[in-house]
């Protein structure tokens, strides 16, 4: 099962706010749903899930493990804790949400865990989330290229991620852009706005736009409905060679997530 080009994202969002964006979001026509251990909010997600009524097969539902359960023996009981608190009996996508800070734990480890959790149906797809060049060929060298499902990294106008996005294709491995819409800062640029104007569409229907030509899968989020709305109707719009071109020479490698635990960028 291919991964949906278009998802909904609920990075920072809690309780009453993440079940309400994602109540919204599978009425207005999301059937992808990014979470992660760290959230916080696997079970609120759960919880809209199971409310929403829509079968179990018509949803893509992805979470990433965190780093303190990268350990062979803690990954697939981390997932299992998921599981549960998703109320779901199996995942879409599980992914590895960063490389094990200063590579304390090998990446082979982790990988060899993922795919035994593969194995015992706990997810349909694994992969991967902010890898460098180096964690990606340390993962194809675990598992295969072929295993990997998606490397989830931050790309955006402002930071186009040149380098892991060339190397991924390489390999075959597709990507999936987080933070798509930079924290909202595509809406102040001109060159966008200016685009925007053209298309009688917003500046984030732009971006995502620019994004889903390029052929990544985004998860922009976002606590209202009408956004949630507009959002989803940047699958329909076409941008021109010129028009993509143009914002990809607004790439000025600004990283918006960048925890003290990174590892070195390419």
């Amino acid at each position: 099962m291919s991964i949906p080009a278009l998802g909904l994202g609920t990075f920072r969002l809690q309780d009453q706010q993440v079940i309400d964006s994602v109540r919204n979001g599978l009425e207005l026509g999301y059937r992808h749903l990014d979470t992660a251990q760290i959230y916080g909010n696997e079970a609120d997600v759960g919880r809209a899930i199971a409310a929403s009524g829509i079968p179990r097969e018509d949803l893509f539902v992805t979470t990433k493990v965190w780093t303190e359960q990268l350990a062979a023996n803690r990954l697939i009981p981390s997932l299992e804790e998921s599981l549960t608190k998703l109320g779901l009996e199996q995942l879409d996508l599980a992914l590895i949400h960063w490389p094990s800070p200063n590579d304390a734990i090998p990446v082979a480890e982790y990988m060899t865990a993922l795919a035994e959790a593969k194995a015992r149906g706990l997810t349909r797809q694994i992969g991967i989330s902010n890898f460098t060049i180096g964690h990606m060929q340390q993962a194809i060298d675990a598992v295969g290229a072929d295993a990997i499902a998606t490397n989830q990294v931050e790309i955006h106008p402002f930071l186009q991620n040149r380098k892991v996005v060339e190397f991924a294709r390489s390999q075959g491995i597709h990507l999936t852009a987080y933070m798509p819409l930079a924290y909202g800062k595509v809406m102040q640029d001109a060159v966008i706005q200016g685009i925007a104007a053209a298309h009688d569409a917003t500046p984030a229907q732009v971006a995502l736009a620019w994004l889903l030509q390029q052929g990544f899968a985004v998860i922009p989020s976002s606590t209202r409905r009408e956004n949630l709305a507009s959002n989803l109707l940047a699958v329909d719009l076409r941008l021109s060679e010129a028009e993509m071109a143009a914002i990809a020479t607004l790439d000025r490698g600004e990283r918006l997530a960048n925890p003290d635990f990174s590892p070195k960028w390419d």
